[in-house]
């Protein structure tokens, strides 16, 4: 077993406590599902959001999964001008038998451009696509 690192993101619609915290559930659970990861196996999760998401701390949805006995953080991203507005991102630190170049981050509605570079990425609004 190795320790893993899992890197997603997200953006939102607005700053919404539902919408941002609706948005990070589904990151956290794409995330687990994509990587074949149960609860037990993440060790901690760091949430960082940009400076104009202030209504939730994105942490409190993973609690709403029932992660419980996991260590969670919450920080602000670093402001960036002309960085991608709305965006929620995590870095999991999880146990599993993947090898480092089958961990799959998750990129979620626009987000894949913030990290095209390392692959490999599910971008949810493609995914099923034939195109």
């Amino acid at each position: 077993m190795a320790l893993r690192a899992v890197r997603g993101a997200t953006q939102v619609s607005a700053d919404d406590r539902e919408v941002v915290l609706a948005a990070s559930r589904e990151l956290v659970e794409k995330v687990m599902a994509e990587n074949g990861l149960a609860q037990d196996d993440v060790v901690s999760i760091v949430f960082t959001a940009t400076r104009d998401i202030v209504s939730v701390a994105p942490a409190l949805a993973a609690r709403q999964l029932g992660f419980h006995e996991v260590a969670l953080i919450c920080a602000q991203e670093m402001y960036v001008e002309g960085g991608m507005p709305l965006v929620v991102r995590l870095l999991a630190h999880v146990e599993t038998d993947r090898p480092r170049a089958d961990i799959v981050n998750v990129y979620l509605h626009g987000t894949q451009v913030l990290r095209a570079d390392v692959p490999p990425v599910i971008d949810v609004e493609r995914a099923g696509d034939p195109a």
